[in-house]
């Protein structure tokens, strides 16, 4: 990824991304991967076959890599082949070298944790989004028959808190304390006190709740039992846990027909909605926090309406799909197409079809019928490990944009932890590495503006021009990045030397340049990029278009996406349109845009009014360049982009008629 994609050999076709062929590339340097590239080019549609399919790593690797690779070099080609594929191989590659177990996801137990803790350790839950503890550890407290009381601190809440610590330390009980990241300064004193106390009850837990904060004390976490309660990922592991937190007696509560598959659905439901949250803006436009405690009220309900139903008539469908969609679940959506969503998966799964053997949420995924805990839990497990987006209502799509992002955390979590002093083994040093990188940086990165230069030839196109007053501003901040990168990287170079001292700034350049990434200076005064090499590529490309525009020729297409100020550029188009327009008002001038059919290689001359502009992507549709619309996107393919569009304006005007104004 800090290969420049001007310095290596062209792809072989166009659908392999820029990131795969730098990846491919990169692989290059380990023995089993020299010949990839050549590979690859001679037989692109075999690759572009083996790519295409759902789960390439269950797929036979092209070209014989297959039984020539071990798990791990496995690995290596589908991160550099499908990211969206990491994790699945990485499950794969540790439960081959510890085993299965080390690759299932864990249910919390806490009355296994409650086991192995003493009075004098604090139990600190690390919250997450949608996994409050609150109601399993009441419901643990009141299985054990301990007192469990609960302060939910903030403001004010330190002098109850003590009060009840006292209380219980002295006779027993659990103390919960909720959202502790509200009372830091509280913490050490509370510690101070459980570890110090002359006497403390056997029967006396100190539960904790807090959300991962900076300043939480680091003696406090150090002293404690840690545990968090994420939601677990999958629909398997959603309803595990959903089904380990139901007893036997809510079970057979009661004997009407319908209430075991009505406790599944809303268990299903349950898992949908938290499940939908990782899918980020594509699952729900606003994350909400649905928990345990939106589950347990939705039995309860469910529960209520069954013991009051007459028999005769049945279950009111309107009455349950409203308390789910409006109330239970629906109470939290404040987004009105989340509100639709919510109220449409109520509406298709709890109808009185539900009941019938041919019902199912989606292929593959039915009501079972089961009379005891341990059916269900054996049904649960026979559900798949990973599912399929389309059982949550979205686009196949959306896991290869949900599994890119994690296994871009999971890296970027991998290379933050690795050490950062120097190598003393055979190879280069990381400053070696970076000092030659430097050095190749230098040689490329543009020479600096004149401002002399560049003011004489804003003059010269017209100084008062809104287009030119845009230009001026771009250049100037372009001359930022070029300045700011120059310093860093010569600055650098001399602290790799010992000439300077290597500060706090020149640091974070090393180590982030080393791992491919851009140095936090330089994304100040920038852009966001997901490389180095891609970084700065784009700066290469973006001066590129400044000093054709400034030194050469006003561009015929625009980059539109490559200025510091895309709604600048906009606003400057409008200025100048309108004041070639006597009589137009700024206020009355819109935009109009219109997609062609040319990419900006074919365009030949700028519009005779308005401008050509590309770089713009669709994200969730494809583009059917021939009839101009929007279609289905294809698998695999996040993002489409558009070919040149042509903005243009119009002037909007006031149109009376009959003493009734109407805006057109």
């Amino acid at each position: 990824a800090a290969l420049d994609l001007n310095a290596v050999d062209p792809k072989p076709a166009a659908w392999i991304l820029d990131i795969t062929w730098l990846n491919i590339i990169s692989l290059v340097k380990i023995s089993q991967f020299t010949d990839l590239p050549s590979k690859v080019s001679e037989r692109p549609s075999l690759w572009k076959k083996w790519f295409d399919t759902d789960q390439p790593e269950e797929e036979e690797i092209p070209n014989g890599y297959d039984q020539s690779l071990d798990i791990f070099r496995k690995l290596l080609m589908i991160r550099a082949w499908c990211p969206d594929r990491i994790i699945p191989q990485a499950r794969k590659y540790i439960s081959s070298s510890l085993g299965p177990r080390y690759a299932e996801a864990v249910i919390l137990n806490l009355d296994a944790m409650w086991k192995e803790s003493v009075p004098r350790v604090p139990i600190v839950c690390l919250l997450s989004m949608g996994s409050d503890p609150t109601n399993n550890i009441e419901s643990l407290a009141k299985s054990k028959g301990v007192e469990c009381r609960s302060i939910s601190m903030g403001q004010g809440q330190e002098v109850h808190a003590r009060r009840l610590l006292q209380a219980f330390m002295a006779n027993g009980g659990w103390v919960l304390l909720q959202n502790c990241h509200l009372a830091l300064p509280f913490l050490d004193e509370l510690l101070q006190t459980v570890t110090t106390a002359a006497e403390s009850n056997d029967e006396f837990r100190l539960w904790i709740t807090t959300e991962v904060h900076l300043k939480f004390p680091i003696n406090f976490l150090q002293s404690s039992i840690k545990f968090t309660n994420e939601p677990p990922q999958g629909l398997k592991a959603g309803l595990k846990r959903t089904y380990a937190s139901i007893t036997k007696e809510q079970l057979d509560i009661t004997s009407v027909s319908q209430w075991k598959p009505m406790l599944y659905a809303v268990a299903f439901l349950h898992s949908v909605v938290q499940e939908r949250r990782k899918f980020g803006p594509l699952g729900w436009n606003i994350p909400y926090e649905f928990n345990q405690a939106d589950f347990t009220a939705t039995v309860q309900f469910v529960q209520n309406h069954l013991d009051d139903m007459e028999p005769k008539r049945g279950v009111s469908w309107s009455t349950v799909c409203y308390m789910i969609g409006e109330v239970q679940y629906g109470g939290r959506v404040t987004d009105d197409f989340d509100k639709i969503l919510l109220n449409t998966c109520a509406r298709v799964w709890f109808r009185e079809e539900m009941f019938s053997k041919s019902f199912c949420f989606f292929k593959g995924y039915i009501i079972p019928e089961c009379r005891s805990l341990q059916a269900y839990h054996n049904y649960i497990d026979t559900l798949p490990l990973s599912d399929t987006p389309e059982v949550f209502g979205l686009h196949p799509n959306a896991d290869v944009s949900y599994q890119s992002k994690v296994a871009k955390e999971v890296l970027s979590t991998i290379l933050n932890i690795q050490p950062k002093d120097s190598g003393t083994g055979v190879g280069e040093t990381r400053e070696s590495v970076v000092y030659r990188l430097a050095n190749e940086m230098l040689e490329k990165l543009p020479n600096d503006y004149n401002p002399h230069e560049v003011k004489a030839r804003v003059v010269k196109y017209g100084h008062l021009a809104p287009m030119n007053i845009f230009l001026k501003q771009e250049i100037d901040r372009m001359q930022r990045v070029i300045s700011r990168v120059r310093i860093t990287l010569k600055e650098l170079k001399l602290a790799i030397e010992g000439t300077i001292i290597m500060n706090e700034n020149l640091r974070d350049a090393l180590d982030n340049m080393y791992d491919a990434r851009v140095p936090s200076v330089w994304l100040r005064v920038s852009w966001d990029s997901s490389t180095l090499g891609f970084w700065f590529t784009e700066l290469l490309e973006r001066n590129a278009q400044f000093n054709t525009w400034i030194f050469t020729a006003r561009p015929k297409v625009f980059w539109m996406t490559g200025f510091f100020n895309p709604q600048g550029f906009l606003t400057a188009m409008r200025q100048e349109v309108t004041r070639a327009h006597k009589g137009w008002a700024l206020d009355s001038v819109v935009l109009f845009n219109e997609v062609q059919k040319n990419y900006k290689d074919d365009v030949n001359s700028a519009p005779a009014e308005g401008v050509y502009v590309h770089g713009l992507f669709l994200d969730g549709a494809g583009w059917d360049r021939r009839n101009s619309k929007l279609t289905e996107q294809s698998p695999k393919v996040l993002f489409v982009p558009l070919p040149v569009k042509a903005r243009k304006q119009r002037c909007t005007c006031v149109l009376y008629i009959r003493n009734h104004a109407a805006q057109t």
